[in-house]
């Protein structure tokens, strides 16, 4: 199983996270994206950790429901690893080598670039363009996963009576969502701060002219709000999951739960920006959008934009896509911010 690889055919994209399954199948319809289906299915705790999968065949039982509740077309998929399981440089390489003769330069060069043995790994590489320090190089593109990683979700995926037939990279997949989106947010702002408040991880990516150029990752997200609501109200975490989903809970959550986690929030994203604009030119950005499950949170963007003094928007990757008439565009537009990995990994069918 190759990383990046794989073109002309159709995928649907699976994203496996710690708390879900999500199921997004897009086809192209006169020229246009049309999003056929998704589906989400929830996983049980301790199912995914830290990104690893620890019950293979809970994930695979997940994906089986989750292809079936949207009538996924096809059995090819596209998925992804993420995060610290993956490794990527860009390195500049000779111009007039082969593929071939590339892979095996890489794999000679290999422990200058990855910590591991190479009998360990799965790598692939792409090559971007011409290098940016010498017209008779090229820059390409080095990506390696450990390959116990790949095996778990090719396995996952097995389980749950779907092909394999790319494994992306979770960061590349919301960049290509996010480049469906960024041409709608007003004023075309150049430089865009994406947040994808996760379960237990947000993650800042600073997006120049629709290009991500700097990512951050931090350990925080909606399982502070789960934990918060479990200990105040004396809740297992299955149940505080759904009350919190579904606001059935008393009248201070709002002042001692949901407004303390908000803050927090915008205490995470004012600090990841900072950190940013040290290790850059830049002291300020242009805009914000939000993503991940927390992002659709009531009343979080308005209160994100009121402390930032920046304008603020929830993500939406299907906004210039037709949808489908059997999608139920209500709940859509509550699991959109979700969405976007999936559906970056569907998108791989049109590459």
């Amino acid at each position: 199983m190759r990383l990046l690889s794989s073109k002309g055919r159709h995928l649907v994209g699976v994203d496996i996270s710690t708390t879900s399954v999500k199921i997004v199948d897009i086809q192209r319809q006169q020229g246009i994206f049309h999003l056929k289906a998704y589906g989400i299915e929830k996983l049980p705790l301790g199912t995914v950790v830290d990104k690893l999968i620890i019950d293979t065949e809970a994930v695979g039982d997940a994906i089986t429901r989750a292809a079936k509740r949207c009538q996924a077309t096809g059995s090819d998929a596209a998925t992804a690893v993420t995060g610290s399981a993956v490794i990527t440089k860009i390195i500049d390489m000779d111009a007039g080598l082969s593929d071939v003769e590339r892979e095996a330069q890489i794999r000679l060069d290999a422990d200058q670039y990855i910590p591991y043995p190479l009998e360990e790994v799965n790598l692939d590489f792409e090559v971007l363009g011409p290098s940016l320090v010498d017209e008779n190089l090229v820059q390409v593109l080095l990506a390696a996963s450990r390959s116990e990683n790949v095996d778990q979700r090719v396995d996952a995926l097995t389980f749950g009576g779907l092909k394999t037939k790319i494994m992306d990279i979770e960061s590349h997949a919301i960049e290509r969502s996010f480049a469906l989106m960024v041409d709608s947010l007003p004023s075309l702002p150049e430089l865009v701060a994406l947040v994808d408040i996760g379960h237990n991880q947000t993650t800042l990516y600073i997006a120049k002219n629709g290009e991500f150029v700097y990512s951050r990752e931090q350990l925080f997200g909606g399982a502070q709000l789960t934990e918060a609501i479990q200990n105040r109200y004396g809740l297992s975490f299955e149940e505080a999951s759904v009350n919190k989903r579904e606001i059935a809970l008393p009248d201070d959550y709002y002042s001692e739960i949901l407004t303390p986690f908000m803050e927090s929030t915008i205490q995470q994203i004012t600090r990841s920006l900072q950190f940013y604009f040290s290790s850059s030119q830049y002291n300020s950005i242009d805009h914000v959008v939000l993503a991940g499950g927390s992002s659709a949170i009531s009343g979080l963007s308005k209160l994100v934009q009121q402390k930032l003094g920046v304008p603020v928007t929830t993500a939406n990757p299907f906004i210039n896509m037709t949808v489908d008439p059997y999608v139920d565009s209500e709940q859509l537009a509550i699991d959109a911010p979700s969405l976007l990995a999936a559906c970056g990994l569907a998108l791989r069918s049109f590459d």
